[in-house]
């Protein structure tokens, strides 16, 4: 039951997906059970359920309070649409100019924020509701009713029935990354043990291990503010969460290199499709072989069981942290014995998480490895405690353009969605609206126009095929209507297709229960959503177009500013500059590279014909994640030099990273397409340059030695940033090129 959890929570972090799953099914079924009791026809339960489900799904803030407020406006807002829509019914030129307007109005809306976001997606959900189901000026006090008891029971369903608060999202979001970790070292024990055939697929379940484990990461520290008691407990579960994701990244890069003939290169973490250096091999069979498999599972136990404590668990836990020490290291090679200070930093990593989320242990069977592992967790935590933008305006403001886009795009979908069919024509004007929800540049519209097209082409066969099952049986119907509506609502963030469909079947039920089903019926909604993709696509190209290049561009050069501001403020920290907001910059720098993973999807998307584009794409993605893990990993170390005993600021770090810094800064100008001819500097190996007077070999302690590991991967991955971005590489006279250590 454990493990069968964990996979729950790891496939659904935070349990989001189905929370909204179930509240949206709850809302729709409270309301139909109302309004059934009230004696409504077919016709009204069709908008009841519809209009439940957007008053359910429509909302985005994440506090209960405002939630609550921007529900109780949805609510004239809806009153307001559909009243328009009856009013406006007969006037079909009008009707016409009115609905593109609201269109702009709603999309523009988006500059105020999340809540102007959901009531222009209400208006404009509930006119279309309005055109779907024919409202008019007759029926028109009937079918306010019915919006009035829908939003009054998505008000029961969102407080009530499936309650959701910030505190107890983030308290599963945490559950979801002890389960993720995991499930991480699991695909790292796979990897240890996998043979030579195996090995390529054991590398690809800890890429997307790592990728998930990230994922869930970015998630909780989005929650914190709202879902914590106050600033200082939640900079500590951030911090927390940022040590054992490092921790447990940097364990897979030590396995990596104990089964490799050359030191694994951080990249290879995370290029799709990279392969182990020199093919792998698989590691002698020893007694240090068979203690670190061992290990690994006793780490996976710390990790499920937080809660489990006992004599058992820790001498577990003291064995896994007295790796920390170098006289407990088990005689082995040196990279495997690396792998094992690699599992007494991870134990230390899981210790701290449990400290923080679950607060003060059982610290009486301690061993003096561990005692001094919470001693340094203690001061860090007590450190812890103690502790203007440019804006585009007009048109070339992305609400504003955005606004123009869809207008002048549901416009031409208006027009030929009415020569196709003279009374659902709005099938093309929803699909173009849609198509630009949370979409920056073209090729991003594109491609979730195909999947659109996609998923509503194989939904009119499932539509067909659950027609002719439920016939007219209302009440199975709507049974059949609910578990499509879950199903669309878990699938949502995993397959835009998947969604795509379950919509596209749902209708075809609907239609069913208002008598209007046929099978021409189904084959017009694909061409009225083929029809409206590529009218959101042609406004998209020709009208104030965000071209994806230029979109990736932009947010690329955000990344690589991210990148100078994170690694900047490491190095002077670690240099002996005052301590600076790590963390935060940290987090900045990943939601920037999360924004650039998702606009080069257009880029690296199978299907695209630009082979060589999409390697491009997906080699300089891959090479940032990996300048941004060094990143991390430096800000993780910086943050703890005020308090660890053991780190002690080294002055001569700041010149090491000097040319890092102006590396970079060459690319994003380049990138930005700044006048100028500046160019990425090489030169000797980073571990050189702190050589007193430039020579001799000197004697680092092991965080020193991680430092300059780190700043030298950064180099070389900042380095080979350069020739797939075009920037020129010059090397100053007379200065030798030290092979990558």
């Amino acid at each position: 039951m454990a493990r069968w959890r964990d996979r729950v929570a790891a496939s659904d972090p935070g349990l989001l997906r189905l929370a909204a799953g179930l509240r949206t099914v709850a809302a729709i079924s409270l309301t139909l059970a109302v309004l059934a009791l009230l004696g409504a026809d077919v016709q009204h339960l069709v908008a009841g359920a519809i209009a439940a489900m957007v008053a359910t799904f429509a909302i985005r803030e994440k506090q209960r309070s405002r939630q609550a407020v921007t529900l109780a406006l949805g609510l004239p807002t809806a009153l307001a649409s559909v009243s328009v829509a009856a009013l406006l019914g007969t006037r079909q030129v009008a009707g016409d100019v009115f609905f593109v307007v609201l269109i702009f109005c709603a999309v523009y809306g988006r500059r105020f924020g999340d809540r102007g976001t959901t009531l222009g997606l209400i208006g404009f959900q509930v006119y279309f509701l309005a055109l779907f189901v024919g409202v008019t000026t007759d029926d028109l006090a009937g079918f306010c009713g019915v919006i009035a008891v829908a939003f009054a029971c998505g008000a029961a369903a969102r407080f009530v029935l499936v309650p959701q608060t910030p505190a107890a999202i983030l308290e599963r979001l945490r559950q979801a990354f002890r389960a993720r970790l995991a499930q991480l070292l699991d695909a790292q024990l796979e990897l240890l043990d996998a043979g030579p055939e195996d090995v390529d697929k054991a590398l690809e379940h800890a890429r997307e291990g790592t990728a998930r484990l990230h994922e869930t990461a970015m998630m909780i520290q989005g929650r914190l503010e709202e879902g914590t008691s106050d600033e200082a407990v939640a900079r500590l579960v951030q911090r927390r969460i940022a040590d054992a994701e490092i921790t447990a990244e940097r364990l897979g890069l030590l396995l990596l290199t104990a089964r490799a003939a050359e030191r694994a290169d951080t990249l290879t973490m995370h290029l799709p499709g990279a392969p182990l250096p020199e093919s792998g091999r698989l590691p002698v069979r020893d007694e240090a072989l068979d203690t670190l498999r061992r290990d690994l599972t006793a780490l996976q136990l710390l990790v499920r069981q937080p809660l489990a404590d006992g004599a058992g668990t820790a001498r577990v836990r003291n064995r896994l942290l007295g790796y920390r020490d170098e006289e407990n290291l088990p005689v082995a090679s040196p990279d495997v014995q690396d792998v094992f200070r690699g599992l007494g930093e991870a134990a230390r990593a899981v210790l701290g998480l449990r400290i923080a989320l679950d607060g003060p242990q059982d610290e009486s069977q301690d061993s003096p490895e561990t005692a001094r592992s919470r001693e340094e967790l203690d001061a860090e935590d007590a450190a812890i405690a103690a502790e203007e933008e440019t804006r585009e305006t007009g048109l070339r403001r992305p609400t504003t353009r955005a606004a123009v886009q869809v207008a002048v795009g549901s416009s031409l979908a208006m027009v030929g969605g009415e020569l196709l069919s003279a009374h659902r024509w709005y099938w093309a004007v929803l699909t173009c609206w849609i198509v630009f929800l949370n979409t920056a540049s073209t090729g991003e519209i594109l491609v979730k126009g195909s999947r659109r097209l996609l998923g509503t082409v194989l939904g009119v066969v499932a539509g067909i095929l659950l027609a002719g099952i439920v016939g007219h049986h209302t009440w199975t119907a709507f049974a059949v209507v609910l578990l499509c509506v879950f199903a669309m609502f878990y699938t949502a963030p995993l397959s835009y297709t998947l969604m795509s469909f379950f919509v596209t079947a749902a209708l075809g039920v609907l239609y069913t229960l208002l008598h209007t089903y046929s099978l021409s019926v189904l084959v017009l909604r694909i061409e009225e959503t083929a029809l409206g993709a590529a009218c959101g696509v042609a406004a998209a190209a020709l009208v104030l177009p965000v071209h994806t290049d230029r979109r990736t561009n932009e947010l690329l050069t955000t990344v690589l500013d991210r990148l100078t501001d994170v690694t900047s403020a490491a190095v002077d920290q670690l240099s002996g500059e005052p301590p600076a907001e790590l963390l935060d910059l940290a987090r900045d720098l990943d939601q920037a590279l999360a924004d650039l993973r998702a606009a080069t999807q257009p880029l690296t998307h199978p299907v695209t014909p630009l082979r060589t584009r999409r390697d491009t794409a997906q080699y300089v993605v891959a090479l940032l994640e990996t300048c941004a893990y060094h990143a991390r990993s430096l800000a993780a170390t910086a943050e703890l030099l005020p308090t660890h005993p053991s780190i002690a600021a080294d002055p001569r770090l700041r010149g090491a990273g000097r040319r890092i810094l102006h590396n970079i800064g060459a690319i994003a100008a380049r990138v930005a397409g700044e006048p100028g001819t500046a160019e990425v500097l090489t030169g000797p190996s980073i571990a050189s340059l702190l050589k007193p007077g430039g020579i001799g070999t000197p004697r680092y302690g092991r965080v020193t030695d991680r430092v300059l590991r780190h700043l030298q991967r950064l180099d070389e991955a900042v380095l080979g940033l350069a020739r797939p971005l075009g920037v020129p590489v010059t090397r100053p006279l007379g200065v030798p090129v030290a092979r990558p250590t």
